[in-house]
Formats: structure tokens, C-alpha cells, sequence
């Protein structure tokens, strides 16, 4: 049961999506759609953004 939940629970591939996103792939392991590849710059866009709104966040709630 406890393993089921830590499996459940494991945000490793998470992580390695993020990675895998921001980097090309030489090994040819993942497909090469063109439906992918938009998806995977929307995606780069999306996560950009959000990590620019959290500095400013932080910055806004630091100099109040």
C-alpha cells in the first residue's frame, strides 16, 4: 500500500519532462511530430512566463 502511494506520489517524471523540454533530443528516442513540437514550444513559452510572474511576485512582496 505504502509503495503503491509513493509511486502515486513521485514527481520525478515531472522533473524529467522539464528537462527533456529544454533540450534537444540526439538520440532520436522520442517521436518528431510537428504537433509535438508545437505543444512542446507552447509549453517552453507557458513556463517561462510563469517563472518571470513569480520573480516579480516576490519582488513586489519583498520592497512592500
Amino acid at each position: 500500500m505504502i509503495d503503491k502511494l509513493k509511486n502515486f506520489l513521485s514527481i520525478g517524471p515531472v522533473f524529467a519532462y522539464f528537462f527533456r523540454i529544454f533540450r534537444k533530443d540526439k538520440e532520436g528516442k522520442y517521436p518528431h511530430s510537428f504537433n509535438l513540437k508545437m505543444m512542446h514550444g507552447i509549453n517552453k513559452i507557458s513556463i517561462v512566463m510563469f517563472i518571470i510572474c513569480l520573480i516579480i511576485m516576490v519582488t513586489r512582496c519583498a520592497t512592500r
